[in-house]
């Protein structure tokens, strides 16, 4: 975490601590576009409703704790080197961190839209919001700010607050030890050379707002007890092969894959860094690949994927740590990372897969509420890739979440790529009947 400094005294007040922007937090914040917000949703299902008056002064105390995240953009001139964060002792004068919408029919939905369409202020601290829709807790988050995995650790505070559960993380599951890596295997994301990667095909743009989503309940993949390869990697291959099946459908010609994954090397206790903690690596297939057997496939990407996660380098990649270095002024370099993106539009990867597994806090918040019954994740679906896919395990059963552009997909498409997914995310496992349902 970045260490704190103290701009000069201003006005005889005492000046506010301040945190420079992060790499992610910057190239975030230069590529922010109106039409297409950066959320991150967190949807907590329990199985009693929270009082909201003690869940408001239980989240107000966890914000305190983590107080990394009691923070704004600072105000400064356009030729300053660097943005920074300001951070507060406490949520900003007027600002409703937890509110309490009307209920009833829809209301859940509703709340799910003002997630991807609506974005808490960066000028407002915290950039969060906490909304309580009788048994379910929405938390949206601006991803120039925060991401789901440190929310998830503030939320896991509360929980503990408002019940007095513990609510310490559980032991981190153990990778499968490595087998032999299979004939072929590339590790770096241009291991597709410098072909152009496959877009997700076009089908019925929706309208009305930014991002469309929709969440499902899965069946956790089963794999054999010694399978070298992990749920993720699983994932991973239902994720690949379900663009590949899309877009075949479709009549899109065999390309190159690419799969963007956020690694997270954080500890979850309350020493939690908390911000943009991950790091992404793009996780590469080849149309020849995904023809392989099953099997085959599998043991390649948790292959490909182990030496990825191996690989230490900036969060998104030297390219972008050149480009957000304080040389220049933050308004040209916020040009510049513009005018890289779109050059760079038809090699950004096809999509990102960003799987939280089994949640790792209890989200037990007592007696009357009780623990977590259902978490769903979703990350922003700014085009180019205008598709991500979120999953997360609680209880035994796998929450996926599909998010995609209104200018790409609409609702039917959501509907057909769940149900590609959850066809090749059972295929990966023993033979067995798909038991997905959709939620929402």
């Amino acid at each position: 975490m970045t260490a704190l400094h103290h701009p000069a005294r201003r006005g005889g007040r005492e000046p506010l601590a301040r945190v420079p922007f992060s790499t992610v937090d910057e190239v975030t914040r230069h590529c922010l576009t109106p039409h297409e917000p950066e959320t991150v949703h967190i949807e907590v299902h329990l199985p009693g409703r929270p009082d909201s008056a003690r869940l408001r002064a239980a989240f107000t105390e966890a914000l305190r704790r983590h107080p990394r995240v009691l923070m704004r953009e600072a105000p400064g001139p356009w030729y300053r080197r660097r943005y920074e964060w300001e951070l507060t002792s406490g949520p900003d004068p007027g600002a409703e961190v937890v509110t309490v919408p009307a209920t009833g029919p829809g209301a859940l939905d509703r709340a799910r839209r003002r997630a991807l369409s609506d974005a808490p202020p960066l000028t407002a601290s915290p950039p969060v919001r906490l909304e309580v829709i009788d048994r379910v807790l929405l938390l949206t988050i601006n991803h120039t700010a925060l991401d789901g995995p440190a929310c998830l650790r503030v939320l896991a505070t509360a929980a503990e607050l408002y019940g007095g559960r513990d609510n310490s993380p559980a032991t981190p599951p153990v990778r499968p030890p490595a087998g032999a890596a299979p004939r072929g295997l590339f590790t770096e994301a241009g291991g597709t050379g410098f072909a152009r990667v496959a877009r997700v095909a076009r089908g019925t743009p929706g309208a009305g707002r930014a991002n469309g989503m929709l969440v499902a309940e899965l069946d956790v993949p089963r794999r054999p007890k010694d399978a070298p390869y992990t749920v993720n990697d699983q994932l991973m291959v239902a994720t690949a092969r379900m663009i590949a099946h899309w877009n075949g459908e479709r009549g899109g010609p065999p390309r190159p894959l690419r799969i963007t994954m956020p690694v997270d090397d954080r500890t979850r206790g309350m020493d939690m860094p908390i911000g943009n903690g991950t790091r992404l690596v793009e996780v590469p297939f080849t149309p020849a690949e995904l023809n392989r057997p099953t099997d085959e496939l599998l043991r390649l990407t948790a292959a490909r994927t182990r030496a990825l996660k191996a690989l230490r380098r900036p969060q998104l990649g030297r390219g972008a740590a050149l480009l957000t270095a304080p040389a220049l002024p933050v308004a040209v370099r916020s040009l510049m990372a513009r005018t890289a993106r779109r050059a760079l539009a038809p090699w950004t990867s096809t999509t990102l897969l960003s799987n939280i597994g089994r949640v790792p806090y209890p989200l037990d918040f007592g007696e009357g509420v009780g623990r977590a019954q259902a978490v769903w994740f979703s990350a922003p679906a700014r085009m180019p890739r205008g598709l991500t896919v979120t999953t997360a395990s609680t209880g035994g059963r796998l929450h996926l979440a599909l998010r995609w552009s209104a200018a790409l997909l609409g609702p039917d498409d959501g509907a057909r790529l769940c149900d590609l997914f959850a066809h090749h995310l059972d295929a990966t496992g023993p033979a067995g009947p798909d038991r997905a349902r959709s939620t929402g």
